[in-house]
């Protein structure tokens, strides 16, 4: 009788997997125990082997797929035997599972909308203006989108007063964006006659900012309109006359052209004044231009942001080496499709930073003897030892000493692990993996060492089982070979603290007074703030420190 093979669950953390290669194919004979496909789950790519023994009759998931835990993988049985009907039922209940999920989905959906409809059909029907027509020549100004991450906008300032005469390309305003501050010129000419935000305020993009028309027209209309709605709705709220439609409905744009229709005037023209936007002078002090020499193209010369931009010195003017700089080049990427362990590792990592209140304790230890306490270890015959055994070695020792470093938390209760089995970051090609250096405490150097050694070659050839990288509850990551000096952790949950170690660095530094030359490491702990306070982190520190500067206080 044929039998399903379901995506089975190969670690404790794993929701799905791809199937990485399959070693047999359809019509393949199978025995108990042979190697059916390697499959890559959110932490290796693991060998799956056959518990069943037949001909295999159908694969559901082909090479480089994936699929959820407990769904169809492949079918064997005896040859020839039909299979069809279990392929069909297979596939309808992985159908009927997602079609259930997606009806709760569209369900939580529709209340959502349903209670937005409620709550907000009153406030709507209260605070809905009555519609008011603009009178021919009156234009609208609202607030710009002048970035293109731009939401909402500040008035630094108005460089134009209410009943100001307009032309288009005068400067009305600056205006603060979420990226620079910006003068913002007008498409329009006429009065200004209303000014609807003022300066330091802030407004939403499309909101009123404006309004400009024709010497003495009433807006007090308009304006009051657009005080109880957003500029976003007013097509709906204000209906301007049909001849005028597309010109009042055009949202300001803004130039950036170095050309104007205006004729420029010399900037101490008029009594010897020189006319210039606050955004352009600050420029211009920043540059170490003298604003004297400066043309403005602004209404009555005034200087403004582009003049600043585009000035070139009198002594240059014409010298080959002052043209802009046009590239040839162009903005291109490649995309790479994210691994199980790639996503696992984010999922993982966002929910401990954002669930985990961390904080971080810097220290510095004093590595003289410890470099001292290794090359004589190493001396030994068939022995060698490195720092990272030692800080794992004492870490292990340290958490006996304190348990609550040595703890997990949860809703109702913590854990103080009486055992200690210590996670060793190893960077792979696609992320991270934590083999666990089990009851670490109880292990020797060479045997730590050893340990860490035969995980970080069979993580990187990803030959690592789940079981060896569950069950840690400290955790260590050393990126002091990489010659960084310190860094922080996210912790490893469910641990309540990781280790950062840095490189050891040669040094001054001061003993009994004198300077002399040193060697030092940094190392930071990062801890959950729910289950270990800073002074329960620091007495961990001091204990470290005793075993770290103290070496041969770990083979007592």
């Amino acid at each position: 009788m044929a039998e399903i093979i379901n995506m089975p669950r190969l670690s404790d953390t794993m929701e799905e997997g791809t199937v990485a290669t399959w070693l047999k194919k359809v019509g393949d004979k199978i025995e108990e125990g042979d190697i059916l496909a390697e499959i890559e789950t959110d932490k290796a790519t693991m060998e799956f082997e056959s518990f069943h023994q037949g001909t295999l009759l159908h694969i559901g998931v082909q090479e480089g797929e994936t699929t959820k835990v407990d769904e169809l993988l492949a079918i064997i049985g005896e040859e020839g035997e039909d299979v069809s009907s279990l392929i069909n039922s297979a596939k309808a209940s992985n159908d009927n599972d997602s079609d259930k999920e997606k009806a709760k989905e569209q369900n939580k959906e529709a209340e959502s909308k349903s209670e937005e409809i409620k709550t907000e059909e009153p406030k709507n029907k209260e605070s809905k203006p009555e519609s008011v027509e603009i009178p021919e020549g009156v234009t609208v100004v609202t607030m710009p989108r002048l970035s293109d991450t731009m939401e909402e906008g500040t008035v630094a300032t108005w460089l134009k007063k209410i009943g100001d005469e307009v032309s288009e390309g005068d400067i009305l305003a600056e205006i603060e964006t979420d990226k620079a501050t910006m003068e913002f010129e007008s498409f329009q000419s006429g009065t200004l006659l209303h000014i609807g935000l003022k300066a330091g305020e802030t407004a939403k993009v499309d909101e009123l900012l404006a309004i400009i028309g024709p010497k003495d027209t009433d807006v007090s209309n308009i304006a009051k309109n657009f005080s109880t709605t957003s500029a976003s709705d007013s097509e709906e709220k204000v209906k301007a006359p049909k001849q005028e439609t597309t010109k009042q409905a055009e949202a300001p744009k803004v130039e950036t052209k170095t050309e104007t229709k205006q004729e420029t005037q010399s900037n101490d023209s008029v009594n010897g004044r020189i006319f210039v936007s606050p955004l352009a002078k600050k420029m211009a002090d920043e540059k170490g231009i003298q604003l004297s020499q400066v043309k403005g193209s602004g209404d009555q010369g005034r200087i403004v942001k582009r003049d600043i931009e585009n000035f070139t010195p009198a002594a240059l003017q014409g010298v080959g080496s002052t043209a802009k700089f046009v590239s040839s080049g162009q903005e291109d990427f490649d995309e790479k499709p994210n691994s199980q362990m790639r996503k696992v590792i984010a999922k993982r990592l966002a929910e401990s930073k954002f669930t985990a209140p961390h904080y971080y304790l810097n220290v510095e230890f004093d590595m003289d003897n410890a470099i001292a306490f290794r090359a004589q270890y190493n001396s030994l015959p068939d022995t060698k030892i490195s720092f990272n055994d030692m800080v794992v070695k004492a870490c292990a020792l340290a958490l006996k000493k304190h348990p609550q470093v040595n703890s997990q938390w949860f809703a109702d209760k913590m854990k103080l692990n009486n055992h200690v089995h210590i996670g060793v970051a190893v960077a792979v090609e696609d992320g991270l993996l934590v083999p666990v250096v089990r009851f670490a405490n109880e292990q020797s150097l060479p045997q730590i060492n050893a340990a860490v050694k035969d995980f970080a070659g069979r993580a990187r050839n990803k030959k690592l089982t789940p079981q060896e990288m569950e069950g840690s509850t400290f955790t260590i990551s050393n990126l002091g070979m990489m010659g960084i000096e310190s860094f922080t952790s996210i912790i490893n949950q469910p641990n309540s603290a990781i280790l950062s170690v840095g490189a050891i660095i040669e040094k001054p530094v001061v003993k009994n007074g004198q300077i002399v030359v040193g060697n030092t490491m940094k190392l930071t702990l990062a801890c959950d703030h729910r289950t270990v306070d800073g002074a329960t982190g620091s007495e961990f520190l001091i204990t470290l420190k005793g075993y770290i500067e103290n070496p041969l206080t770990m083979l007592l």
